[in-house]
């Protein structure tokens, strides 16, 4: 599988208030985490994992908290998940994984960033079926055979484990996430994930040059300047 999944999914924090759109990014997702699983993070795992990473990504404490007392309220914002699938600059293949309080809205603005860059947006299932749906976790480790046989104790479904330079890098399907973090804890302790997410991973990659990188980063650009866009997917090779 290689390292593919580090330079395909393309980071929403590339303009001047980068700060300000990762701090927005994650606030939203703990809100509608926190509130579809519970504030607690103890007994929501999933919340427990995106306030990790928030705090990776030097998310302030007071955002993180803000977002969490805004669920507990009951009412006010709803945010649901809207994914949409299409074709980029040179026909790569791109997924874009929003956060939406109006789903119209929000479909009208990304099929527009589609068709000012001669791109074609697709129908649910166009695309995604080229990439798999995969949680990452890399952490410092040395005993990959130790690692394997605790994660197939627990049923885990391994699709790839790397191990480079004191770091393994497992890849599970979405589905065992949980499943895995749990099966790891158990075995290691509590561990300092370097990576900890769920991702769309290209199985190929569709060269792109000339025309179409500049088109490309418009593209993506465009995208970024979205607040409901949360993620970018695609398997464009510069």
């Amino acid at each position: 599988m290689g390292r593919a999944y580090q330079n395909r999914k393309v980071s929403m924090a590339k303009t001047s208030d980068a700060k300000a759109k990762v701090y927005s990014k994650y606030g939203r997702e703990i809100f509608v985490c926190a509130k579809a699983g519970g504030v607690d993070p103890d007994g929501n795992l999933a919340l427990r994992g995106l306030i990790e990473r928030a705090k990776k990504a030097q998310v302030p404490a007071h955002v993180i908290e803000k977002a969490i007392e805004k669920a507990k309220g009951g009412g006010g914002e709803e945010f649901a998940p809207a994914r949409y699938e299409g074709y980029g600059p040179g026909g790569c293949m791109v997924i874009i994984d929003c956060l939406t309080d109006n789903p119209n809205r929000t479909f009208g603005d990304v099929r527009l960033c589609f068709t000012k860059t001669k791109c074609k947006i697709g129908t649910q299932g166009a695309v995604s079926h080229m990439f798999d749906h995969h949680a990452i976790l890399a952490f410092k480790h040395t005993n990959e055979d130790a690692v394997l046989e605790a994660l197939l104790a627990a049923d885990v479904d391994v699709a790839d484990i790397e191990n480079e330079d004191g770091t393994l890098t497992i890849f599970v399907p979405h589905s065992d996430y949980f499943k895995a973090k749990i099966a790891l804890r158990d075995a290691l302790g509590e561990i300092d994930f370097d990576v900890d997410e769920i991702q769309f991973i290209p199985k190929g990659s569709t060269p792109i040059a000339g025309d179409d990188l500049a088109l490309m980063d418009k593209f993506l650009d465009m995208l970024n300047d979205l607040d409901d866009v949360q993620n970018v997917y695609h398997d464009a090779e510069y």
